[in-house]
């Protein structure tokens, strides 16, 4: 028994008759699920806070008194809410008639207002309401006079909707926006059944909703509107109150979603399936299907890095809906509405199902699979080829790719990287990241001493970071800081300390951190603390070897959290100029025999290219392409350019594209949902899916193995157990390693008077493809800001109202601004959102834009 064990303090207790031993601190609900005892709830949650909201879990309860006498107390208590004591006996409804009378009585106050609409509600076939009052309520309702009824639904946001008429005012929901994700943008209102008697208004009942002056009627003062900031909202006597939602003052542009509603929150399609009835509904699923309709199957998101578990539910061959599978390791029971909503994408109209070829007219033609694989064999064998592989691939489709660039092309032209990379961050992933097997992990962040994110922000980029990190600062376990220009939603709400950095200054921000005295605190919380290193970080040069100096210096682990679900198995499958599979590195000799061996074939020893590389020696007509699952928004420099002047590209593809339509074969290849494969999250932790619908698409692995055949080669890997097979014989390499990166800093730019330097990353929802085809998820994205500081405002001449213009060489973006505390001469702007993208400008992150205004048409 460990030390930690020991010094736990146990509670003996007795539920039922059954006696039982817990922590103390016990809430006694779970100290009767320990002995198998079930105690009908709603309101209880495990991750959330009690509330004892529904008290639907009473029970009696004895305590000894002070003479040792033990003796009932005079009343039901909610045991969701109160905690085990020394001597404590506990009567349920299966011993107690107390308790049970107590049970149904409240099921019958549930039941007095509910709807008897569970033949149409989504909630019907899987709802503890439907399913505890036939276990614990009456058979008879005694209730004669007319429900209570709301107008419905009300619109909560472009995503959810809630039917008043079926809320049980648990507060499920707005505990976990409050306690779980920080955004209280749905919150409980009004008192008992309300006051139709006031002269101003009827001041409504409890109720779930947002502050909404149409649903809560008073919207009129003395019977005309009461207009504040432009919108009609006013207090409950009509004095002046809050504009919208639950944000005090007037909601400026970078504080609205697209919908133009303030903006909600990133997770709040947890709120629906962690709602006991049928109150919260998706805008998407709502009235599509029946629970008792569904097939069901777990899988992993394809969104982030994190690896959220999730099921996937189909019907007659469709997918209707995402939840949140529950994973204590992982994501918990909690998800991104990104990983919720956005599966369509999967099999929108645009979808790819035959192979085409482009014939010598240059029309782009449907053909057979034999003259396809035909048509690009001869192409490959007519040219060398360098390989874009993207992020979205499982481990099994780019072990693939890796071993068909090297063993079939006989190139080390392969990069998984669809942005800027330098030879810094070749030696990051080879020496830090590959091979490295399960790292830091979710657990160590919630705990960790200190955690310091370089080049992340986690709420907008890996939504389960965010949410276990905010869940460690709340229980005082651990803290954060951030290296960024300015402190966003997400830092704020994890309380993290903002270490101001423009763009290009990371390296001595990070040098500081390690000599500096005014950060002597925060070095010495990193000892035994983690740095999170996201794939930005990169962008500066000599930021990643500060990182690795800062975390020697104190003591600290390191940890690289990518953007894209396929990055980190890309980085151990070899999808890297740099590196083979298993971390060794391509220009070893001893590696390249080893690998050979496993392959079958003599590998390439000329040094591979990065992907501007390729794409530079694609516009040089040097070099055809293949693509997998590659934008042409996403590809650095004039990627369009390149792929029209490659001699030969081969695209694989889901669906209809910018480079399907310039590429010369295209392969239709299955989406996750039609495949099985592994995904690798950013701790390194490997999480397999299984494939959930039935399809004949074949995946990038299978054509890539009927490529290879035509051009008289084998490839192998015809199972996912042949691919697992021969990826662990390339793990626990013991031989030569990348180097540590040892790059040196390169002096900030310095902008002069009305220009700033680009600051940017990309929100969560954004133009991605991977949410076309979801328009209720797209209403809540956040709208495209501009955010500067006041004295760069000032600077340039711009007033509220205005539009400020960001320009480069390649265009000018026009978006609306926000005033923040951040390095003056400093814009930062969304990556890619749809009214700002950033490589219209032409100009990198770190780079020189002209700043300007103009005003609203």
């Amino acid at each position: 028994m460990t030390q930690t064990d020991t010094a736990v303090e146990m509670i003996d207790v007795k539920i039922d008759g059954h006696e039982v031993s817990v922590p103390k601190g016990t809430l006694i609900i779970r100290a009767a699920e320990q002995v198998g005892i079930r105690i009908p709830r709603f309101c209880d949650h495990p991750l959330l806070k009690p509330a004892a909201a529904c008290r639907q879990c009473l029970v009696e309860v004895a305590r000894p008194g002070r003479d040792g006498t033990v003796a009932k107390g005079p009343k039901p208590v909610a045991s969701c809410a109160e905690a085990v004591s020394p001597g404590m006996e506990v009567y349920t409804q299966h011993t107690s008639e107390v308790a049970e009378k107590a049970q149904h009585g409240i099921m019958e106050f549930l039941l007095i207002n509910h709807p008897l609409d569970c033949p149409i509600c989504d909630k019907g076939g899987e709802c503890p309401l439907q399913n505890q009052a036939m276990t614990d309520g009456r058979a008879v309702s005694r209730f004669t006079d007319i429900k209570r009824t709301f107008p419905k639904p009300i619109k909560v946001s472009s995503q959810i909707l809630l039917d008043r008429d079926r809320c049980i005012l648990c507060q499920r929901c707005t505990r976990f926006q409050l306690q779980i994700a920080g955004d209280p943008f749905i919150q409980l209102q009004g008192r008992g059944g309300g006051t139709p008697g006031d002269e101003v208004h009827g001041l409504n009942g409890s109720q779930i909703g947002t502050f909404d002056a149409d649903i809560l009627h008073f919207s009129e003062v003395d019977g005309s509107p009461a207009t504040i900031t432009g919108e009609e909202y006013s207090g409950p006597h009509g004095e002046a109150s809050l504009a919208a939602g639950f944000s005090a003052g007037p909601i400026v542009e970078a504080e609205r979603d697209e919908a133009g509603r303030p903006f909600a929150s990133y997770f709040s399609g947890n709120t629906i399936q962690i709602c006991p009835v049928g109150a919260l509904t998706s805008a998407s699923y709502r009235f599509r299907a029946r629970p008792f309709d569904l097939v069901s199957t777990p899988s992993v998101t394809e969104h982030d890095a994190s690896g959220s578990q999730i099921r996937v539910d189909f019907r007659r061959g469709t997918v209707v809906r995402r939840l949140a599978g529950n994973d204590p390791e992982v994501n918990e029971e909690w998800i991104t509405d990104k990983d919720r909503f956005a599966f369509r994408w999967q099999n929108g109209a645009d979808r790819l199902t035959v192979p085409l070829v482009r014939e010598e007219t240059g029309e782009l033609v449907p053909t057979s699979w034999a003259d396809a694989l035909d048509v690009a064999a001869r192409g490959l064998e007519a040219h060398r080829a360098g390989v874009l592989t993207g992020g979205r691939l499982p481990l099994e489709d780019g072990f693939a790719y890796s071993k068909f660039a090297r063993a079939v092309l006989g190139t080390n032209d392969i990069d998984f990287r669809t942005r800027p990379s330098t030879e810094e961050e070749d030696d990051f992933l080879g020496s830090l990241v590959a091979g490295s097997g399960l790292g830091v992990t979710y657990s160590e962040i919630e705990s960790a001493p200190h955690v310091l994110l370089v080049g992340l922000e986690p709420e907008e980029e890996c939504g389960s970071i965010f949410l276990r990190l905010r869940k460690g600062v709340l229980a005082g376990t651990t803290t954060v800081s951030t290296i960024a220009p300015f402190a966003t939603r997400g830092a704020l709400k994890m309380g993290a300390r903002l270490i101001e950095a423009a763009p290009g200054t990371e390296p001595r921000v990070l040098d500081a951190i390690g000599s500096d005295e005014k950060f002597a605190d925060l070095l010495g919380k990193l000892s035994g603390g983690v740095i999170l290193v996201g794939e930005r970080a990169a962008q500066t040069p000599g930021a990643l070897t500060a990182v690795i100096r800062l975390a020697r210096s104190a003591g600290a682990k390191i940890a690289w959290v990518p953007r894209r679900a396929g990055d980190r198995a890309a980085v151990e499958a070899g999808l890297l100029p740099t590196l083979l599979p298993g971390a060794r590195l391509a220009a070893d000799a001893q590696a390249r025999v080893d690998a050979g061996a496993a392959w079958g074939s003599e590998l390439p020893a000329q040094p591979g290219r990065r992907t501007e590389e390729i794409l530079a020696a694609a516009r040089a007509g040097e070099l055809a392409l293949i693509t997998a699952g590659v934008e042409l928004a996403d590809l650095p420099g004039n990627a369009e350019e390149a792929v029209d002047a490659a001699p030969f590209v081969i695209a694989f593809e889901v669906r209809r594209s910018a480079i399907t339509a310039k590429a010369d074969v295209v392969f239709p290849v299955a989406p996750p949902v039609e495949k099985g494969g592994t995904f690798i999250n950013w701790e390194g932790r490997e999480r397999p899916f299984g494939q959930v619908l039935t399809s004949t698409a074949l995946t990038d692995r299978e054509v890539l193995r009927d490529l290879a055949e035509e051009m008289g080669r084998e490839l192998g890997l015809d199972t996912l157990e042949a691919v697992h097979a021969e990826y662990r014989e390339f793990v626990d390499w013991d031989g030569a390693r990348a180097s540590v990166p040892q790059a040196d800093a390169t002096p900030a730019p310095v902008p002069q008077s009305g220009e700033a330097v680009l600051a940017s990353w990309q929100l969560m929802l954004d133009d991605g493809r991977l949410q076309d085809f979801e328009p209720h998820l797209a209403g809540t994205a956040h709208r495209a800001v501009a955010r500067i500081s006041p004295a760069t405002a000032e600077e340039i001449g711009i007033r509220p109202g205005e539009l400020i213009e960001v320009s480069g060489p390649g265009g000018t973006i026009t978006v609306p601004f926000a005033l923040a505390h951040m390095p003056d001469r400093v814009v930062w702007l969304p990556t890619k959102s749809a009214s700002s993208h950033i490589k219209d400008l032409d100009v990198r992150v770190g780079g020189i834009v002209r700043l300007g205004r103009t005003e609203v048409k």
